[in-house]
């Protein structure tokens, strides 16, 4: 009884040790493949991945060309046209821009004349972003002087200039060509507070821009 019990005892040891040998070798393995220096050897073979979407912290100046479309008052005061206006963006976030928009426009009408700077700033707010293709709304407030030429007991008054507030929101679509350079559609709409005057009545009216923007990124 004794003599097999040695021999019982002898094998399991001549087994155990090839598997404690495996066992060790292939724990070594697994902890080589997970290391942080074998992750690094991996993510160095990946091809780099180019993002279009996304920059943060740039700035971008650009224009918008396209119509005006007076409404109000001013649509009986003045001709809608084309007309140019000027783009800066900075880039917040992935989701919010800081959007500010320069503006002057003159609208000719049978003698009568609407005349429209304006400053606007705002927030843009990306919807989602589709590869270089992201759809947007913006809004806020701005600074406006609308002056009209028009007729008062059939003579022609020009109002006075009077700095006012107002609002403007708008959306449309935007695609990014590269890092530098994008391009897209707008729909404006600005609606300045009436302005008072001394004599005749209130300049009061509100005009939509539908542009095409081109942007540059810097």
């Amino acid at each position: 009884m004794m003599k097999y019990s040695l021999f019982l005892i002898l094998g399991v040891l001549l087994i155990s040790a090839p598997l404690s040998s495996f066992a060790a070798k292939k724990k070594s393995a697994i902890q080589k493949l997970t290391s942080k220096d074998e992750s690094r050897k991996v993510e160095a073979k990946l091809p780099p991945v180019q993002k279009i979407p996304g920059q943060l912290q740039v700035h971008s100046l650009g224009v918008g060309l396209g119509q005006t479309f007076l409404k109000g008052d001013f649509g009986d005061e003045g001709a809608d046209s084309i007309t140019i206006d000027l783009y800066y963006n900075y880039a917040a976030s992935y989701s919010f821009d800081m959007v500010a928009n320069f503006h002057y426009s003159e609208h000719d009408f049978k003698g009568q004349k609407v005349q429209i700077p304006g400053l606007a700033i705002g927030i843009k707010s990306k919807f989602f972003q589709f590869d270089a293709f992201s759809p947007f709304a913006l809004g806020g407030l701005g600074f406006y002087a609308p002056t009209v030429t028009r007729r008062i007991n059939n003579e022609l008054v020009e109002s006075s200039t009077r700095l006012t507030f107002g609002v403007h929101m708008g959306g449309g679509v935007e695609l990014k060509l590269n890092n530098k350079f994008s391009m897209g559609i707008l729909a404006h709409y600005h609606n300045p507070f009436d302005v008072k005057q001394e004599d005749g009545p209130e300049v009061e009216g509100s005009y939509v821009k539908l542009l095409l923007t081109t942007l540059y990124t810097f």
